[in-house]
Formats: structure tokens, sequence, C-alpha cells
């Protein structure tokens, strides 16, 4: 009896494989992250807009003005292909240095205020550091993309992390100490990210903290000897002071501010006093209310629970993050977003926790939340930025 041909069970194909595979309906569309988005940069918008009503300081048009223009650059950077950039470590320092020095040209730069020089006047004031950042993020990622994963060298390591100190370096020449603390964790992020050695990355941790502390010392001893403080400007000293010891500062300059803050916080109770009943940003109490401060108008109108939707979308935001920068080709696209998610969780912790007592009282803005249209202009070329990794990644 002749047998019959033996038939060969055919393994059916790993799904993340299709998945993987599988064409894209919309190439430069992630719907989720979209969404996501466009519901944080709304719930910031109505803030904002309670926020500024009836102040002459502040333009709510302007605001919407530069979401409509960021939301255009966006949609044009994430159509470009990220990975061209990855070779031009040179031209991105240069241009970097180029945007946070661009201040001190006679003429250009205007004075931000308690001799901060970080602003320059082109028909309207914009904030070349807060631009900058975009390039230190790029900086950032072609230079420990370039190691592979494996920066284990102590020359590589230590010229790495000099160019990447540079941008730093330039900004404390202003001085800003808020958008220089925002580089230096850039810094860190790419490091670690990039497969940086952990005994480099304590030996330099260390190195910082004693930078600090003999900046402080050298402070004192001219301040002992001259009068005067040369190396800390007297207003950045007061905000430590009032981080170290909020509970005994007197009621003025940075100790009011905090006082004040927690006190928008904490009568937000549970649900808050509800939209335009912000009393404290609106009878002149809070300083800054619609930028440095804008998250007690927040939680003074909604509450606990308009504060719990906010980190959710934060939370949401940062997770859709973290699986494109998985989703990433290669290791210059995972860096780039995972600086840009640094970067944002490094505001937010400064910003929330500033007006808690918990961190130092600085300028950073509060991410698609503080009123600003570089800020929020920046933010959005950001999000392009992410938008190309995830459009243009090999998986």
């Amino acid at each position: 009896m002749p047998q019959l041909p033996q038939i060969q069970s055919v393994k059916a194909p790993d799904r993340a494989v299709v998945d993987a595979t599988k064409p894209r309906r919309f190439k430069y569309i992630n719907l989720p992250f979209l969404i996501v988005v466009s519901l944080l940069v709304g719930y910031g918008l109505l803030i904002v807009y309670t926020a500024v009503l009836g102040n002459a300081d502040y333009s709510f048009s302007r605001q919407l003005a530069c979401v409509a223009i960021g939301a255009v650059i966006m949609i044009v950077i994430a159509r470009f292909d990220y990975r061209n950039l990855s070779d031009f470590t040179t031209v991105l320092l240069v241009v970097s240095v180029a945007l946070i020095l661009s201040p001190h040209i006679p003429g250009l730069g205007t004075d931000a205020g308690m001799g901060a020089q970080s602003w320059i006047k082109v028909g309207i004031q914009v904030q070349p550091g807060e631009f900058a950042k975009i390039t230190v993020i790029l900086l950032a990622a072609s230079v420990v993309s370039r190691y592979g994963g494996r920066l284990d060298d102590v020359r590589e390591y230590l010229k790495a992390l000099g160019i990447m100190l540079v941008p730093f370096l330039c900004i404390m020449t202003q001085p800003d100490l808020g958008t220089g603390l925002v580089y230096l964790f850039i810094t860190a992020v790419a490091l670690v990210v990039g497969g940086a050695r952990p005994k480099f990355l304590l030996i330099t941790l260390v190195a910082g903290i004693a930078a600090i502390a003999a900046v402080f010392a050298v402070d004192q001893v001219i301040f002992d000897t001259t009068g005067e403080y040369k190396l800390l400007k007297q207003y950045q000293r007061n905000r430590l002071l009032v981080f170290l010891e909020h509970d005994s500062v007197n009621l003025s300059d940075e100790g009011w501010n905090l006082k004040q803050a927690q006190v928008a916080i904490g009568s937000g109770g549970l649900f808050g006093k509800g939209l335009f009943n912000a009393t404290q940003a609106t009878l002149g109490f809070l300083p800054e209310a619609p930028t440095d401060f804008i998250f007690c108008v927040l939680a003074e109108q909604l509450g606990f629970f308009g504060v719990m939707v906010l980190l959710a979308l934060y939370a949401a935001l940062v997770l859709l993050c973290f699986r494109i920068a998985g989703s990433a080709s290669d290791l210059f696209g995972t860096v780039i977003v995972m600086c840009v998610v640094g970067m944002w969780l490094f505001q937010i912790l400064e910003n929330i926790g500033m007006t808690l007592g918990l961190m130092p009282i600085t300028g950073i803005p509060l991410p698609f939340m503080s009123y600003g249209s570089t800020g929020m202009v920046m933010n959005f070329m950001l999000l392009g930025l992410i938008g190309s990794v995830w459009a243009h990644n090999g998986r």
C-alpha cells in the first residue's frame, strides 16, 4: 500500500514579527501620541487662559498663535529624517554656542531682570537658551551614539563629557542657572543611555558636588574680602536659603513666593475652587502666576483631582515616548527621545517641587502648561523630533 506523503505543519509567524513588518496606515501619525499631546496642550491652554484673563501683561491670543505655529513646525520636523543629523557634531556644537551667547551681542540682547542677560529682541523677545535645548539634545545624542552603547574608555568619556559641558559653561555667562541645570540633566541622561560605565558616572557626580561646594566656599571668601558676592547672584543665594530653611525665613522676596504658592495649592483642596476662582493669582498674591507658578493656579482651581489629571497626562506621554525610544532603529534616535523625556521629567519635578518647597525656586517652566511663546514652540519642535524617530525607525 503506497504511503501518503506526510504533511508538515507550518508554524504560524510570530505576531510581533507580523506587527513589525505590517505597513502603517498613516506613516507620520502616531495616533495615541497625538491624542495625549492634544489633551495635554488643551489642558494647558485652559489653565493659562484662566491665569491671564484680565492681566494686560500677558496675551492669550499670542499663546494660542504659538501653539498653532508650533504644531505646523512639529509636522514638518516629523517628516524630516532625524538620522541626517547624526554626523554633524561640530555644527551642532557651534549652533548651540551661538544661540546661547547671542544675548551678549550689543543691541541684540535685553536684560531679563536680576542681572541675567538671556533674551534677545528681534521684533519680539526670544530666549535663545530655550531653543538651544534642541541642539544640546542633538549634540549629546550625536556624541554618545558614536560609541555604539559602550563608552568604557576613560579618555573617550572625558572627551565626550567635555564637549557636552560646553553649552552649560556658555549659559552660565548669562547667568541662567535654571537652564544650565536642564543642560546638565540632558548630558547625564545621554551618558547613561549611551553606555557610560557606572564608575565614571559616580566619579563625575562626586566631582560635580565638590565643584558646587567650592563655588560657595570661594564666593564666601570673596564676600568676606570685598563685601559682595561675585560668583553667585544674591537672588540665587536667597533661593537656595529659602529651600534649605524655608520654615525659618522671613516672608519677603523668594520666601514670600514660596509661602503664597503653598497657600494656593493647599486652598484648592480635593476638587478646587472652580475655574476662574484662583484668588491667590487674581488678587496678586501669587507672583508670575501664568509662567513659573502655573501649577499653583491649576491646583487652586481644580484641586487634587485636577493635579492628578495633569500627572496622568504626563505619565501617558512619557510611557509613549519610552515605547518610541525602544522601537528606534539606532542608538542616535533612542538617545534623542530619552534626552527629551529626561528634560521634561526634570522640568516637571523642579517646577512642581519648587512650589511645594521640595526643590529650589528657579525659572524653569512646566512643559506645555506655563505661559511663554519660546518654550511652547520649542516643546513642539521636540515633539516633532520624537515623531521623526517614530516615523523613520526600521522595526
